[in-house]
């Protein structure tokens, strides 16, 4: 890719676009490799076209219950999506299941984040459950899109620890905190070609920056010496 052009995505959404705004506000720096040319809603309410109105971008509500099919409502977003030069999509809390055939439409070209460290917890409801499993580290997952839910190749990912008075809630705002980061990092290096999948398997340029080899993330934490 040219190192001046800054590749069309468009955004999917159905509700508040916490996400959507972290990539607003990433797609706003002049280096950043990408801009949003289209975000589509299948909620009319949905607050994050108020969020893409305020930054310019246009916007396309495509309520879902106006289609006999998902197959009919897929189509319609995909001809949205190529009427405003969209090259890659993310989905950003778009909380529909897509067809086997939109995604193949979209092969590698579709992305998501999940609120949780993918495989665990595929699905709703992910921080309680994560709770209610004990474990000690949480946090989100961005990857490319399969039929199966919440499967395909692992973009990044980025962990939070579980803290003793943790409630879901509390647990969530932890995590979405995490995705705003998560998201933009991901998606800049997958335009850039510095992320690629290999088959089912992505693998990373040894010129991204890493973080020392014994650096962890450890709960409960290690006394300090």
């Amino acid at each position: 890719m040219s190192p001046t052009r800054r590749l069309p995505i468009g955004v999917m959404i159905s509700g508040r676009g916490s996400n959507l705004q972290a990539l607003i506000d990433a797609c706003a720096e002049p280096a950043y490799p990408a801009r949003i040319a289209l975000v589509v809603s299948n909620v009319a309410a949905a607050r994050g076209l108020e969020r893409a109105r305020a930054a310019g971008i246009a916007t396309r509500i495509l309520p879902h219950r106006d289609f006999a099919t998902r197959a009919a409502f897929d189509a319609a977003v995909t001809a949205a999506f190529e009427d405003a030069g969209v090259e890659i999509i993310c989905m950003a809390g778009f909380m529909r299941l897509v067809t086997p055939e939109f995604v193949a439409r979209w092969h590698d070209r579709l992305l998501n984040i999940h609120p949780s460290l993918l495989p665990a917890f595929r699905g709703l409801d992910t921080h309680a459950r994560a709770l209610a499993a004990g474990v000690k580290v949480h946090g989100c997952t961005v990857h490319l899109v399969r039929s199966e839910l919440d499967t395909g190749p692992i973009l990044g990912q980025a962990a939070v620890p579980v803290l003793p008075a943790d409630t879901p809630e509390r647990l969530a705002a932890r995590v979405l905190a995490a995705e705003h980061r998560l998201y933009p990092h991901c998606l800049r290096l997958f335009i850039e070609g510095r992320i690629r999948v290999a088959g089912e398997v992505v693998e990373i340029d040894s010129d991204v920056e890493t973080v020392p080899t014994d650096r962890c993330l450890i709960n409960p934490p290690l006394p300090k010496p």
